[in-house]
């Protein structure tokens, strides 16, 4: 290994693990958006570290980079925001535990490139390995965005989602998971442009769970799911 190769991966392996924000309250969805822009820039600049900040908003729908207005069915139901996130409509809301990791992909690429693809494929492990702490089987589905549940008789739902943005190769949004949220307020869109299958919760699938339970199963996984990013437990 070349003197260069070696202090990639020396600084590689020296990146200090993300800072935790966790939220109590719901946060308002513009107030979330700015904020992780401004903590992508400072973190671009070198005066902040990596953040992953777990909330909760008020009902609202967001429109993706390639949502289409005609699966938006209720305009008028929810706040509409568009968003530079990947992706179509989604929803969030109450009882919903949304993720946004600010994550530099070129600083933990230990000198390989950054690597969006493995960091969504990380994304969705992480889902995963939160939901089975919870005894539920989180799936990936080929050609289907998000964390997919078998429901038997050869029906599916989904229970997670996925949106990313990457600025500078520093990323934006994440994840949400549906602990207990409405789920008739999915029934104001067609989530991620999928009409063919429904959405669940925990809830629904009969996991009476707290937020604060969710919370520290996602802090437990993250590293297992991070590995590759060279996040430690």
């Amino acid at each position: 290994m070349s003197n260069n190769a070696e202090m990639r991966q020396k600084n590689f392996q020296s990146i200090q693990n993300p800072e935790w924000r966790i939220d109590d309250s719901r946060i308002p969805y513009p107030d979330a958006v700015s904020g992780m822009e401004a903590r992508v820039a400072d973190i671009r600049g070198g005066t902040a570290s990596e953040l992953v900040w777990l909330t909760e908003h008020d009902p609202l729908y967001t429109a993706g980079s390639s949502a289409d207005a005609s699966e938006l069915l209720t305009p008028d139901r929810f706040p509409v925001f568009e968003t530079g996130r990947g992706g179509k409509h989604t929803y969030h809301g109450p009882g919903q535990r949304i993720a946004y990791v600010m994550m530099d992909l070129k600083a933990r690429s230990g000198g390989k490139g950054p690597d969006v693809r493995g960091y969504v494929h990380a994304l969705e492990e992480w889902a995963i390995l939160t939901l089975a702490r919870f005894a539920v089987k989180g799936e990936r589905r080929e050609g289907r965005i998000g964390i997919w549940v078998d429901l038997g008789g050869g029906n599916e739902a989904k229970i997670g989602a996925i949106g990313v943005r990457v600025r500078r190769w520093v990323t934006l949004h994440g994840m949400s998971l549906n602990i207990e949220p409405n789920l008739e307020h999915y029934g104001g869109i067609i989530p991620c442009g999928i009409q063919d299958f429904g959405v669940t919760s925990l809830a629904a699938l009969g996991h009476y769970v707290t937020m604060p339970e969710v919370d520290m199963a996602l802090k437990e996984t993250f590293a297992d799911a991070f590995q590759g990013f060279g996040v430690s437990g």
